[in-house]
């Protein structure tokens, strides 16, 4: 009897042995295509940064953590302040109301370096392609969006928010493909473009202008701000783009920055501190929204090279990593005025994501 049940063990473990060799044999795809589960990276915690930072950082999101709340007087203070000494309102952008006919411009950087003394006669031409009056003429926004390139807004998810603006500013033809959409939206109201930008990418609207019309399509019907008055340098190349977006019919609409406006601004800000060699573009852009838009949000602007929560790396900008040349800017104190616009309740500036 034992040994029959012996005999009856072994053929029933024989039995499940080729039973599951032949399973495998039909569909060997099993073995071929299994992978092991993926290991778990252990992210470090542990960053590099710049001497100094970590201090700068700590101090930042200190006062950067509390609840933020528009404070309406405080509000009210700055924006009377700016348009009482800079006029961006109706100074801000050459109009033919404030720079008739014949009239000379002067440059913005004769007053600081008594460079281009000759300045500029405004003719027939030119005259017939200024705006008849300032664009913003008798409108305030109630919400606008201030959106700079810094790479803080990779990962972001602002996208939506900065869509959902009345008016949104953006600055220096900054791209605005899909895979960046989510984090930097798409909407422009108003773009600015350095000559810099037009020499380095466009050679200077000198020979094919068609590349620059095709870039100019990605901002719709939005206004594109130039300062072509700065330098005389700046001047034929800036009235170029006039004409190139006019021959191509591109809806966009170029517009010049008033070197008289740009002078005062600097003014304004050197008072509090800030005395760069030039503005950034993006502080030009804040003041003039503090002077048309009810509630400021800015977004894209953060000068170091780690994130100020996570610490984690970042790009320069949120499409590449190419710095601009030292010395012409003075970003963490621009900066630290935005934070304590912010922290007064002036504007609201959106650090990390826009989804916490």
């Amino acid at each position: 009897m034992a040994r029959l049940m012996s005999m009856m063990m072994t053929v029933m473990c024989l039995g499940s042995i080729l039973t599951t060799v032949m399973w495998y044999l039909q569909d060997d795809s099993l073995l071929l295509n299994y992978k092991p589960p993926p290991l778990k990276r252990k992210l470090s915690k542990t960053y590099k940064l710049c001497t100094g930072c970590q201090q700068i950082f700590d101090e930042v999101m200190k006062d950067y953590s509390y609840k933020w709340r528009k404070q309406e007087q405080n509000y009210m203070n700055i924006k009377s302040e700016l348009q009482s000494r800079c006029n961006g309102y109706d100074g801000a952008i050459i109009t033919q109301l404030n720079t008739p006919l014949g009239s000379k411009i002067t440059f913005e950087t004769f007053r600081r370096a008594k460079v281009d003394s000759k300045g500029f006669i405004v003719g027939t031409k030119l005259f017939n392609h200024l705006p008849s009056e300032h664009p913003f003429k008798n409108k305030i926004w109630d919400t606008c969006a201030v959106v700079g390139n810094g790479g803080i807004l990779s990962g972001s998810k602002c996208g939506p928010m900065i869509d959902s603006a009345d008016f949104v500013f953006r600055c220096n033809l900054p791209p605005l493909d899909d895979e960046f959409m989510g984090d930097v939206g798409k909407k422009t109201s108003l773009v600015t473009a350095n000559p810099s930008i037009l020499m380095r990418m466009f050679g200077s609207l000198m020979e094919n202008r068609l590349p620059f019309a095709k870039k100019l399509q990605d901002y719709g019907d939005a206004l594109v701000l130039l300062p072509a008055f700065s330098l005389s340098k700046n001047t034929d190349m800036s009235i170029r783009a006039l004409y190139t977006l006019e021959d191509f019919k591109v809806p966009a609409r170029v517009v010049f920055f008033n070197p008289q406006y740009l002078i005062k601004l600097a003014n304004f800000w050197g008072s509090k501190g800030i005395k760069p060699l030039r503005l950034s573009s993006g502080l030009m852009i804040v003041s003039l929204a503090l002077e048309v838009c009810s509630n400021v949000n800015v977004y894209g602007f953060w000068p170091y090279g780690n994130h100020p929560s996570e610490l984690y790396p970042l790009s320069h900008h949120y499409y590449d990593d190419v710095e601009a040349p030292p010395g012409h800017h003075a970003m963490p104190s621009e900066f630290a005025q935005l934070l304590s616009l912010h922290n007064r309740g002036v504007l609201r500036l959106r650090l990390g994501s826009c989804e916490k």
